[in-house]
């Protein structure tokens, strides 16, 4: 299989220049060049490219990317491995959930005090210059 690297993207629904970054980056191995100079991509890249577009997909960042790739080329991995990996990241997006569920619980509460009258006063701007009674505050010197 020999791709061009608009094919490539069109098959992976992966962007050229987000192709042309993974490069740079090394997480994507540069193809080889036909006689006109064009890059040519092959079926290791398409399936490289699916994998990173993937693992993009479901939040994990480059550096976690990077990590499991190195473990893939190396050839030196574990099921256990790649299972932790999977799991710390699953705990963090847990966490984000939980921090956006709070964040929602709070402002709901904001947007209820507010009674959508035509006037300037306004309780929820009221309530965004109150200090908070729960959790921690600063200090300041």
């Amino acid at each position: 299989m020999k791709l061009r690297i608009g094919q490539l993207a069109c098959e992976t629904g992966c962007q050229v220049e987000t192709i042309r970054y993974y490069e740079r980056i090394g997480v994507l191995p540069p193809p080889a060049r036909a006689s006109n100079n064009y890059r040519v991509y092959g079926d290791s890249h398409r399936r490289r490219l699916v994998f990173i577009r993937r693992m993009r997909d479901l939040g994990f960042s480059l550096e976690e990317v990077r990590a499991l790739l190195r473990m893939i080329d190396g050839g030196t991995y574990t099921c256990a491995e790649v299972q932790a990996l999977g799991q710390e990241h699953l705990d963090a997006v847990r966490d984000k959930i939980a921090d956006l569920r709070r964040v929602e619980n709070a402002l709901a509460e904001l947007v209820g005090r507010c009674t959508g009258a035509n006037t300037p006063d306004c309780s929820m701007l009221e309530a965004l210059f109150e200090v908070p009674r729960t959790g921690t505050s600063e200090q300041h010197p």
